[in-house]
Formats: C-alpha cells, structure tokens, sequence
C-alpha cells in the first residue's frame, strides 16, 4: 500500500467508524474508487484497533466502574450491582459476533466485499433505520439496560460483518427496537463493540503484513493509519453522541441512500470492478 492510500483510508476510517453509515463499506468503496483494488478486510480490522482506543480513553471512566463493578461482584454477591450486571451484558453481547466472525471469516474477507453486496445493504439497511426509529418509543433510560437487551443487540452486531450495515448502526437499530434511548443505544453499542473489535484487530495483525486478500501494509503504515482513525474517531464520537440527543438516525439514511444507488450506477457503467 501507499502512504497516501493509507492515509486516506484511515482519514475515512476515522470519520465514518462510530457513524451508522458503515466504515468497511466506504473503506471498500474509496480503494476501489481511487485505487481500484481492495486494500483487505485485514487492514480494516487493523485500523479499527485505533478508533477502538478511541472508544477506551472516551468512556474510561464508565469503563473502569463497569470492569471494577464485575471483578468485585465476581466474588461478593452483596455488590451485585448494575455496574456488574453491565460487564454480564457486554460479555454475553458480544458472543454472537465472536462465533460468527469465527466461523464466516473467509466470507468477511473475501465474499461479503463484492461492492454490489455493499451497495445494496447501504440502501435497504437504511429503511431498517426509519423503522427503528418510528416504532421505537425511546423512553427507556441507561440504568433500565437488560440482559435481554444485551442478547438482542448482540445479534444485530452480526450483521455488520457485512460491509454495509454499519456495527453502530445495526446495534442501535436493535435498541431502538428495544424502546432505548437514541443516546442509551448509541453508547450501548460502543461499548458492545470493544471486546469484537479489539479481539478481530489483534487476530487480523498478522495477515495485515501479508494478507491472503486485499493489500499488505508496513507496520509503520498500520501504526500512523491506527494514529489518525484514533484521533478523528474521537472526534466522531463526541459530535455523534450530541447528534443523537436532538436528532433522527433516519437522517443518515438520507446519505446511505444517494451513496448507495451511486455505486450502483458506477458498478453499472463498468466504472467500478465490484469484486
């Protein structure tokens, strides 16, 4: 890889990770665009390591009480609290995603990144979203976080293994069914995405320097590409959590869409290669 694809492409990362608009999605679309080759599920994954570190040192504090909360309710039953009941759910959340990103790993890279797959999940998710956020009533708060609600957002997580979905945008979804708050599914859904993230980074590190797929990148290339998406991830969390305390997530569907049908009729004209 280039240090200017990889810039661009960690620029993009970091813009578009915690947005509901899909980051592997534009990832995949913006090498192929501008570079006409997939840079590889495997640098994305890499990259992701950075706008995760985002989310750590953004909730460090929730973090920490949430992890404490765990450790000592493990041991005393007294201190059972929700903090504990919280590293239960973030746990038993990400499961699902951990046994089907196991078990589809070959799809993820290869399969799933046909870009006429990815432009139409841009455009049909997007109706997922006005869905959500018409039936969900919204009304329940942080504190009044379930198990239940964990296992449900958990499996909408799964979808995002598909560039085009969006991880942010199919655990919110699954909230907002739920009845959840817009902002108590958002950060819900970046601290769901931790344990995946971190754990799909790491076991891509490897295959980032000579991928089987995709591209093959420096270590000083993932680690300036890791730099960027950290520091503009950051950024997008704090505009994205002030967003959705006034705003509809069908507004992103406003973008999805247009962005969709494009790629489409770039696809279709020959213009762009979809495999």
């Amino acid at each position: 890889m280039s240090w200017l694809q990889v810039i661009v492409l960690s620029i993009v990362q970091g813009l578009t990770e915690f947005l509901p608009v899909s980051s592997s999605g534009h990832l995949r679309i913006v090498s192929e665009l501008f570079w006409g080759e997939d840079a590889g599920a495997s640098f994305t994954a890499v990259i992701q390591l950075g706008t995760e570190l985002a989310v750590l040192v953004f909730f460090a504090k929730d973090i920490w009480r949430f992890l404490s909360g765990w450790f000592v309710g493990l041991f005393n039953r007294e201190k059972r609290g929700f903090d504990y009941r919280m590293g239960w759910m973030v746990i038993v959340g990400t499961i699902p995603v951990a046994v089907l990103g196991f078990l589809l790993k070959d799809l993820i890279r290869e399969n799933f990144r046909n870009l006429w797959i990815t432009a139409a999940v841009l455009i049909l998710f997007s109706l997922v979203f006005i869905a959500a956020e018409r039936k969900g009533t919204k009304s329940r708060g942080f504190e009044e976080l379930t198990m239940t609600d964990a296992i449900v957002m958990g499996l909408w997580q799964c979808l995002a293994l598909i560039p085009g979905v969006s991880r942010s945008g199919g655990t919110i979804s699954g909230g907002l069914f739920r009845n959840l708050d817009r902002e108590v599914a958002t950060r819900f859904s970046f601290l769901l995405a931790i344990p995946a993230v971190l754990a799909s980074g790491l076991f891509s590190l490897p295959d980032a320097f000579s991928p089987q797929a995709g591209q093959a990148a420096s270590g000083a290339q993932l680690f300036v590409g890791s730099a960027i998406a950290f520091a503009l991830g950051y950024a997008s969390i704090a505009w994205l959590l002030k967003f959705v305390s006034n705003n509809s997530f069908a507004w992103f569907a406003a973008y999805r869409i247009p962005l969709g049908l494009l790629v489409m009729a770039l696809l279709g004209f020959g213009l762009m290669n979809p495999a």
